[in-house]
């Protein structure tokens, strides 16, 4: 195979409110953690084990403006995007990374009204 992939599908509770960050040009930006599960019985023990695995979501524009409206803690939304890992520097001018999801396409999973401040969200699929 000569091509490269990079896509990301999730589905997850939203860990926060959507933070939202506005530019002089008209552009946003939305962030949102996202927490997905893995559960599983260990067989020696019999003892139900979760691992829950956090991951930073970044939505631009309309997208941004349509999460922030309709997506609260706790809702449970399917995301689709790409990896993208920043760099920058910390006060001690150390190198840190950050991976985020660039979301590409959304759908709200919570029903309407579940956590009672989205009671006229629809559940559409919101591609960008």
């Amino acid at each position: 195979m000569s091509g490269t992939l990079n896509k990301v599908m999730l589905i997850g509770h939203t860990g926060d409110d959507v933070k939202m960050h506005y530019f002089e040009g008209g552009g946003s930006i939305g962030r949102f953690p996202i927490a997905t599960n893995e559960s599983y019985t260990n067989k020696a023990t019999g003892e139900k084990i979760t691992n829950t695995e956090w991951h930073s979501v970044v939505v631009k524009n309309k997208g941004a403006e349509i999460c922030e409206k309709y997506l609260k803690k706790g809702d449970m939304v399917y995301i689709e995007g790409r990896l993208k890992t920043r760099k920058w520097q910390d006060e001690e001018g150390k190198d840190r990374y950050n991976t985020e999801v660039h979301c590409t396409e959304f759908t709200f999973l919570s029903p309407k009204g579940d956590s009672g401040n989205n009671a006229d969200a629809n559940p559409e699929t919101k591609p960008f």
